[in-house]
């Protein structure tokens, strides 16, 4: 019998086995990722900057060059590589402890000089690879290890929106807040990926794209519990769509 090949891994990719957490989304973010790279012929081209976090071996999955940087300073180091190397397509691999706490003087001021990079921001509300503290994106009355009666809005304000915040900053270009809790929000999170390196290419200043992501392990929940629970939760305080669109070639998500 004659046999067919109907899919096979995609060479953004290495073919290292996963570190992730059962159930984690951090894996379906990573194929996205790397899909773009190979279909616009950016393998060989491109430089990644992993953060540090759950991403931090993320320099094991992606089939091109990476670069670790020190917590929270991806953006620093990519704007680094990016002016020395600026025939390059160069992009950052960032969770919400690393981006939105740590890293938040390095994202503001790339974003608002326009460096021409492209972010790739995954928000999952939690801190995963340190035990499950709570983060600036951990909600209002999320439960964490350093907040076991949930958050609360006068001990720690409320959680930041990222892309709403960086859509104040001139500098940015693109920004798209996307979700992977279902095929249908994964494909259209994948045309996000592939309009943000665009950018890049077109040498147009400064693009993020916000995955709203699990963690089922620190949530204390299933893999399918953790998806319903950020369709219900997350979501509507992170609403999904365009946050900031000034690419001016006519086009519009």
């Amino acid at each position: 019998m004659e046999t067919k090949t109907v899919y096979q891994p995609k060479k953004g990719m290495t073919e290292r086995e996963f570190t992730y957490c059962p159930g984690c989304t951090h894996g379906i973010i990573h194929k996205l990722v790397g899909e773009v790279l190979e279909e616009k012929g950016l393998i060989d081209e491109a430089i990644g900057v992993a953060s540090v976090g759950c991403s931090v071996m993320s320099y094991e999955f992606f089939n091109c060059d990476m670069q670790q940087a020190a917590h929270g300073r991806a953006p620093a180091v990519a704007t680094g590589i990016k002016r020395v190397r600026p025939e390059h397509t160069v992009f950052t691999y960032q969770g919400d402890g690393d981006l939105a706490s740590i890293g938040m003087a390095e994202i503001i001021h790339a974003a608002h000089r326009g460096e021409d990079m492209t972010v790739i921001f995954v928000n999952n509300a939690i801190y995963g690879m340190t035990g499950g503290q709570m983060a600036p994106t951990t909600l209002i009355n999320q439960k964490t290890t350093t907040s076991p009666d949930g958050r609360t809005q006068a001990d720690a304000g409320m959680p930041l929106r990222m892309s709403e915040l960086l859509a104040q900053v001139p500098g940015a270009t693109y920004l798209e807040r996307v979700s992977v809790h279902d095929p249908k929000h994964i494909r259209k999170a994948k045309k996000a990926v592939e309009k943000a390196f665009d950018v890049q290419t077109n040498k147009k200043g400064f693009s993020m794209i916000e995955f709203v992501s699990t963690c089922p392990i620190n949530w204390g929940m299933d893999p399918k519990k953790s998806l319903d629970w950020l369709e219900d939760n997350m979501i509507p305080y992170y609403p999904l769509g365009v946050y900031k669109d000034t690419r001016g070639d006519g086009e519009k998500s």
